[in-house]
């Protein structure tokens, strides 16, 4: 069986990776069942449904013709590396690295470093729209984590909160 679609078939294998990831990690955790779920069933359940989600991709991919077979291009490596380097920048800004004595600096500031550098990867960078959408994110964090699940996350630098 040829396939017919290169864009969906590997996006389905990509699926199908993922799905096996979350739930070969989920079954570290107790699994539970229905009634009494453990802190593994819902990790498990979403990596089985991504597992199967990514085969019914996979396989429309090689029976469903497609007019230019949907090549896949050339890899965008500078967006892939403005995303990564966000995702880092915000742990180790979040919670610091204490084995190099580098102090988390809280949650206000790695949100607008992961906006601004994520921004990056695109094609358009407006600093004042981003700054506008970096300060949403920070109200809507503080609201939802801080206040209403009233976690204990670090919000500004110890140098300035004391």
């Amino acid at each position: 069986m040829a396939v017919k679609s290169e864009k969906d078939f590997f996006s389905g294998l990509v699926f199908i990776v993922m799905g096996a990831g979350f739930a070969w990690g989920a079954t570290s955790y107790k699994i539970g069942d229905g009634a009494r779920m453990g802190p593994g069933y819902f990790p498990l359940l979403l990596g089985v449904l991504l597992m199967i989600l990514g085969a019914v991709i996979a396989f429309k991919a090689m029976v469903i013709e497609t007019e230019s077979g949907d090549k896949v291009g050339k890899w965008m490596w500078r967006p892939v590396g403005f995303i990564v380097a966000a995702n880092l920048a915000f742990g180790v800004l979040l919670g610091g690295l204490p084995s190099i004595k580098v102090p988390a600096m809280g949650m206000v500031l790695a949100i607008y470093a992961l906006t601004l550098i994520g921004a990056r990867a695109g094609s358009e960078f407006k600093l004042k729209e981003i700054l506008i959408l970096a300060t949403i994110l920070v109200i809507g964090s503080y609201v939802v984590f801080i206040m209403l699940l009233k976690l204990q996350i670090q919000v500004w630098p110890t140098f300035i909160s004391g």
